[in-house]
């Protein structure tokens, strides 16, 4: 059901919006988490480095799913808070037109270029061959991918955040009980892992592409509906391209990180491919919960509602904290148990080095936390330009700092400790941005409330 999120409580509305968001983020990091499950264990150490190794190829391809999903969705947003709905089901079917071509492309370049990425990374030989199955597979799917992440940001932008997470729990859960039958009892191997995402990622952006335009039929407008705006499609690149620059760039990062990575040897980037996942998990909750704010703030614009969006922020910031907590807890006290799910005891080094890398990095859950709270206020009031700088800050620290690090300690333990450098300077560029817009929308608002009382005068 759609959702104005303009009206009520900021803090209950913004909390009951973005919980849901959380929920499906969780069941969406469990597509990797049980790809990864099922090679650690039930095919080996090599296919477990693989399959994290193909991964941060596969963020690049997020990153462009992501950058359409949060383009259309800041757009939709202010246009659902404007109360405008012939230029959002416009603003619908443009994006999903470009993001059909750009899909298409992306998929030709990543089939011809996935052997040269592969070896850019510095691949071990044996576990090359399953990385370039698992990853050409991957590639095959990535129009369910894109697909999918629109009609997502499609439901956020309109308030709706539960049908999102009710897909998502299905198409998850069928994932995991997929994997195992095509691995354990198929024996496919790494190729399983792969088809069974192929598969229930297919179903659910099926399934999720046509409720939504079932849902845009509902809606009333009166006049013919232009199926493609050149000016909305601008609108949405203004969003959508520096979302994609921020995180293909972390992506190019990350491969360049993991080529660091890979030269300490297979079981340490077994052990990196485990905990990298789980903390995945938490970023990418975090990265959600931006983006529910980013919608909050978006439809706030539109009804030029600026108190709002400070007090969305606040909301924010609190339920992020509240998040901090338990995932910085339960990865200190219980992340041996965690990495276990992922490799056996035997893989002695591989679970120290998943260990470290939670003990130093989930400290500063609750610094990255608010970083991403932030940014989803610059993003969802286009203030990209300030989020583009937080960001980038971030990455060139964590890659240069990883390299300098390691090569300093001569251990991959220099590589973790650059994470938590990066977010904290970054979270501070963060909030010097914010604060500075937050005070040019109070002086909107004032304004505003002078205005009013002139004409209530």
């Amino acid at each position: 059901m759609n959702k104005d999120l303009t009206q009520g409580n900021p803090q209950k509305i913004l909390w009951a919006f973005c919980l849901p968001m959380f929920g499906s983020i969780v069941f969406q990091q469990l597509y990797n988490i049980a790809d990864s499950f099922v090679a650690g264990k039930f095919i080996g150490e090599n296919a477990l480095a693989a399959v994290g190794n193909s991964y941060n190829i596969t963020l690049i391809f997020i990153a462009f799913g992501f950058g359409c999903n949060i383009g259309c969705s800041v757009i939709v947003s202010q246009l659902f808070g404007a109360k405008d709905y012939k230029a959002i089901k416009t603003a619908v079917y443009t994006t999903l037109i470009a993001s059909g071509i750009l899909c298409g492309a992306l998929m030709v370049m990543g089939l011809l270029s996935s052997n040269m990425l592969l070896r850019l990374m510095k691949t071990q030989p044996e576990i090359m061959a399953d990385s370039a199955l698992y990853l050409r597979i991957y590639i095959w799917g990535l129009p369910f991918l894109f697909f999918y992440n629109i009609a997502t940001g499609i439901f956020s932008a309109m308030g709706d955040s539960k049908t999102p997470f009710l897909f998502l729990a299905a198409s998850s859960s069928a994932n995991i009980l997929m994997d195992i039958l095509f691995v354990k009892s198929f024996t496919m191997g790494v190729a399983g892992v792969a088809w069974a995402t192929f598969l229930c990622q297919g179903v659910s952006c099926m399934l999720s592409v046509v409720l939504v335009l079932v849902r845009l039929s509902k809606i009333k407008t009166s006049g013919k509906i232009a199926v493609f705006s050149g000016k909305l499609l601008g609108k949405i690149a203004v969003i959508a391209v520096p979302s994609i620059l921020q995180q293909s760039f972390i992506s190019v990062g990350n491969m360049m990180i993991q080529g660091c990575i890979n030269g300490f040897g297979v079981s340490v980037a077994a052990g990196y491919s485990a905990a990298v996942k789980l903390n995945n998990l938490v970023i990418t909750s975090f990265t959600t919960i931006g983006n529910g704010i980013s919608n909050f703030s978006a439809q706030n614009l539109g009804a030029n509602q600026y108190g709002r969006i400070r007090e969305g922020f606040r909301a924010g910031l609190k339920l992020v904290w509240c998040l901090s907590v338990p995932f910085c807890l339960i990865y200190i006290f219980l992340g041996k148990y965690l990495l276990l799910l992922f490799m056996n005891e035997g893989s002695a080094q591989a679970l120290a080095t998943g260990r470290q890398f939670l003990w130093i990095l989930s400290p500063f859950y609750f610094v990255v936390s608010a970083k991403l709270a932030a940014d989803g206020v610059l993003r969802g009031t286009n203030a990209m330009k300030q989020f583009m700088a937080a960001t980038f800050t971030d990455l060139i620290l964590r890659v240069v700092l990883a390299f300098v690090l390691s090569g300093w300690t001569n251990s991959a333990t220099g590589i973790w400790c650059a994470w938590p450098i990066g977010w904290t300077i970054a979270m501070g560029l963060s909030l010097v941005f914010l604060s500075r817009k937050l005070r040019c929308s109070n002086a909107v608002d004032n304004f505003h409330g002078i205005m009013e009382g002139i004409v209530v005068k």
